[in-house]
């Protein structure tokens, strides 16, 4: 018998988040146009932190992110996302169940 397998957004429920106010760990560096590795995080993004906006741009809020260092990876050789860690007591706590 088959059970159900619980989505991923269910499974991030979980996890527990303390946003740094004013304070992003990541940012995006001003762009007129994204390359295609930029633009690939809307839809690579495990967390969703990433859109693109109505000019075309592309965006993130931090708040939710996984510090997975997904764009990291995807923007280092463009240099479009400035990534650190965030500061101490800040960002993602991971819990289980």
């Amino acid at each position: 018998m088959m059970t159900d397998i619980p989505k991923v957004e269910e499974k991030l429920y979980f996890n527990r988040f303390l946003v740094d106010a004013g304070k992003p760990h990541i940012a995006v560096k001003p762009h007129d146009r994204p390359s295609p590795q930029l633009r690939s995080l809307t839809h690579l993004c495990p967390a969703g932190c990433y859109s693109e906006n109505e000019a075309g741009q592309v965006e993130i809020v931090t708040d939710g992110c996984l510090e997975c260092g997904t764009c990291r990876i995807v923007t280092s050789r463009t240099g479009e996302v400035e990534w650190n860690y965030p500061r101490g007591g800040f960002g993602i706590l991971y819990k289980f169940g």
